[in-house]
């Protein structure tokens, strides 16, 4: 088939390079020419683990193509995906002007039948304001149909080229007969295509991020409790996890949930829900006890150290908001970073991919150097995000360049007893604290 992508981020560039991987020719259109310009030649703009790979052959193989020419994308192709950005507006409501505005461009452009997806992320009601706002430049035969992803930044090749799950929000045959077909080499293992009206796709991806943002405000929660009754939130959670009604993942506590969805996709279900008069109760405490968990390394560090952080050394490892990825929207290690300088502390940070992407937003408010670099002569060590190489380092050496021997761990990345016996002063996230 041929498929335009409109947007070229983590949902587009992904999208793209995957449609093309199963030999459909792919044409993605971004506004950025510099980006076009880069990724025409080669250069992918995100780091996501075995994108790369499929993006070079498809390149290579002319499946995959870049363009900032939206007719030039659209007039030959049959099927237009938005991958556009809809981020939070002051009131947590999503900001649709993207996404409607290139509806409108596309009513201009399209001569013959099309099928729109709308891959973004958007409220309940969006796929009817994208049908008016083409249809207003538009005479001819289109479908919208609402397609939500549900892809892991760090895991999203693998959750596009094997879905849990395809959702499909289309009443039209015709477009449910094109996306069955479109997707039949992604479950031939047997996993669902699920066809339902667009309301329901549409709010299908805002009830799925919004239940795991739950789960992990609930474990944050119950993480506070362990260590008010002195029990260890690790035994709880495995106790819990084996349960296969609840299961094992997004149970992990920490310091508070980011990123690009979970946040957004929150506040914008719970405005959905005020905009009908309806008080979402259980998400608007899911946002409190996220906001409140930021805050939760903060107040140890500043009683550890008597509440006077001028001047003191810290070190952070781990700046996106999750492993395997360079993403560091909304990611608590940044607030932590933020409320830590404004204490008067000195910040020196390492992540594994993430840093370029952190400079952009820090500048030279705090200094970035490599992992081992990062915590010399610091009076503690913080560990925001957990990387794999944060799991086993070289302790020893750890020990020889530290200033002081303490670790606040907000992921829970190492054994208690362990660090009690290497002589570190050790704060995790919900169980029994060791110093020694």
């Amino acid at each position: 088939m041929k498929i335009a992508v409109i947007g070229t981020g983590y949902v587009g560039l992904v999208t793209g390079t995957c449609f093309a991987e199963t030999g459909n020719s792919v044409t993605c259109v971004d506004i950025d020419e510099e980006k076009v310009k880069k990724l025409s030649n080669g250069e992918i703009t995100i780091y996501e683990p075995g994108l790369e790979k499929l993006f070079i052959r498809n390149l290579r193989e002319n499946r995959l193509k870049f363009t900032t020419s939206l007719p030039d994308a659209v007039k030959d192709s049959a099927l237009i995906f938005l991958a556009l950005p809809t981020p939070p507006g002051q009131d947590g409501s999503a900001d649709l002007s993207a996404v409607l505005n290139v509806a409108g461009e596309l009513g201009k452009i399209i001569k013959e039948y099309k099928v729109i997806i709308d891959k973004s992320t958007v409220p309940p009601g969006t796929a009817g304001k994208v049908q008016k706002a083409i249809a207003a430049n538009c005479s001819v035969e289109f479908d919208i149909v609402a397609n939500p992803e549900f892809l892991r930044e760090g895991l999203a090749v693998e959750d596009f080229m094997k879905p849990d799950r395809v959702v499909v929000g289309t009443t039209s045959e015709k477009a449910k007969k094109i996306l069955s077909d479109l997707y039949s080499p992604f479950v031939r293992q047997g996993n669902p295509i699920i066809f339902m009206d667009e309301l329901s796709a549409e709010l299908t991806k805002y009830a799925a991020n919004s239940f795991l943002a739950t789960k992990i405000s609930f474990m944050n929660e119950m993480a506070t409790l362990c260590e008010k009754l002195g029990a260890d939130v690790d035994m709880v959670r495995r106790g819990m996890g084996s349960d296969e009604r609840i299961g094992k993942r997004f149970l992990f506590p920490g310091i508070g949930y980011g990123g690009s969805c979970l946040p957004k996709d929150v506040k914008a279900l719970v405005r959905s829900a005020t905009e009908l008069n309806y008080n979402f109760k259980i998400l608007e405490a899911v946002m409190q006890v996220n906001e409140q968990q930021k805050f939760s390394l903060i107040a140890r560090i500043k009683k550890h150290f008597g509440n006077d952080l001028k001047d003191k050394r810290i070190a952070v490892w781990g700046l996106a908001f999750k492993p395997n990825t360079d993403d560091v929207r909304e990611a608590p290690s940044l607030f932590i970073v933020n409320e830590l300088l404004n204490e008067g502390a000195v910040i020196t940070a390492f992540d594994p991919e993430a840093m370029n992407n952190a400079k952009k937003l820090m500048g030279d408010s705090i200094k970035f150097a490599g992992q081992y670099e990062a915590i010399k002569d610091s009076d503690a060590l913080i560990i925001a995000t957990e990387w794999s190489e944060f799991r086993t380092p070289d302790f020893e050496r750890m020990s020889s360049v530290m200033k002081s021997k303490v670790i606040f761990d907000g992921r829970n990345v190492y054994d208690p007893n362990r660090m009690k016996e290497l002589g570190f002063y050790y704060e995790s996230i919900g169980s029994k604290n060791f110093m020694p």
